[in-house]
């Protein structure tokens, strides 16, 4: 895929119809990522062509692909706004395709802005207006298969909410939609929500095999904003195999590959597992400086999906520092982490980080606090008994009984 060739300046545009409809799918190859420049210069001379011609067909194209620059970048409201418009074009066109691109977009903002119960509501109707017969159309229009990446960002939305079973039924979906298009952008795309699904459910060998999987693909087809993320992935699960210091030196390679293709939102998310290696390397002074890297990131663009989850890895560094003070510090971003997923309705981040604060009380002798602070979150689950984070809750209820 190419840059799209904007048509020349002093061409009068009545006198032609915009053809942009390739757009979205033309930008990124010999770009570096979504949120390359270049992208933004491509787009920004698209709609200054279609704002010369009444009712171009194209807006949509074009105010699609900017509200991708804009979130990639973490400018969530405005990309936020953009696909508030996308949604009343299609709204008025009464068009399915572009419903699930608008859906789409608003269900993903809404994702990053840590407002999971919105991005669910969303992604579902993306997939309820996606007509699998019309994919072809939908990913020459728009760069990538609407069907799928709305199910694989369902998937890690229905685990933040809760709903881990569904979660992993929502992302063999996506694969198994995604095998049968043989689409490579689709199918990168959908392998690194995927893998990141796994880690989040603690299932390193699941996650590994389709990390693999991802940076084959994504290295293969040139696509290096899906192949950062895997290698930082990858060095990740190098770490939970104890080398620990060529993981560690690969997440930090891969936090530098990301950068460049100008991506933002993911950078506190993959800070977070470097912090996370540095831990379990015993330089918790190291993770605890990478956690605050993360943590002003998120204050400064807005992006909320993973701050409860940071300041929950910070409360069990400070830990490791192994004194009274640290404790009390500890114990203190545990209950914000717990404040912010009550917020978000982020029952799996609210069972994870009262598992991690009432292990806190139980060493301290609160015994009772430690249950009726656990009992509950666990007690309110329906689904995924069988995930690393369900069984330690119930086996430290167990203890605490």
């Amino acid at each position: 895929m190419e840059i799209l060739h904007i048509l020349p300046e002093h061409a009068d545009c009545r006198q032609y119809e915009l053809d942009l409809q390739t757009t979205l799918a033309q930008t990124l190859k010999d770009t570096k990522g979504y949120g390359d420049a270049a992208v933004a210069a491509v787009y920004r001379r698209a709609w200054e062509l279609c704002q010369q011609v009444p009712d171009a067909p194209q807006r949509f194209q074009v105010l699609l692909g900017q509200s991708i620059y804009y979130v990639t970048r973490a400018e969530l409201q405005t990309a936020y706004a953009l696909g508030e418009q996308l949604l009343s074009i299609a709204q008025r066109a009464q068009d399915a395709v572009r419903l699930v691109e608008a859906h789409y977009t608003l269900g993903v903002t809404a994702f990053w802005l840590g407002r999971f119960v919105s991005a669910w509501e969303h992604l579902e109707q993306g997939i309820k207006h996606y007509d699998p017969h019309k994919h072809r159309s939908h990913i020459a229009l728009f760069g990538q298969d609407g069907g799928a990446v709305c199910l694989c960002r369902l998937a890690i939305v229905l685990w933040y909410l809760g709903y881990p079973e569904q979660a992993l039924r929502r992302s063999h979906q996506a694969l198994t939609l995604v095998r049968e298009l043989a689409h490579p952008f689709s199918v990168a795309y959908v392998q690194c929500w995927v893998a990141l699904l796994y880690h989040h459910r603690r299932e390193p060998q699941p996650t590994q095999e389709v990390t693999d999987t991802l940076i084959a693909c994504a290295t293969e087809q040139g696509f290096p904003f899906w192949a950062s993320q895997g290698r930082v992935m990858q060095g990740w699960l190098r770490v939970q195999q104890g080398q620990v210091t060529a993981g560690i030196a690969q997440i930090q390679q891969g936090l530098v590959d990301l950068q460049a293709t100008g991506a933002a939102l993911h950078r506190p998310y993959f800070l977070s597992l470097l912090a996370d290696a540095y831990g379990k390397a015993g330089q918790s002074l190291e993770g605890l400086q990478v956690l605050a890297e993360a943590l002003t990131l998120i204050e400064n663009n807005g992006g909320r999906w993973d701050k409860a989850e940071i300041h929950r890895l910070k409360g069990e560094l400070l830990l490791l520092q192994q004194s009274a003070d640290h404790q009390a510090e500890a114990e203190a971003s545990f209950q914000h982490a717990l404040e912010i997923a009550r917020m978000q309705q982020a029952k799996s981040l609210e069972l994870r980080t009262a598992t991690s604060l009432s292990k806190l009380w139980h060493q301290q002798g609160k015994r009772q606090e430690a249950h009726d602070l656990l009992a509950p979150v666990y007690h309110w689950f329906t689904e995924g008994f069988d995930t690393a984070d369900l069984q330690e809750a119930k086996a430290l209820l167990e203890a605490l009984a």
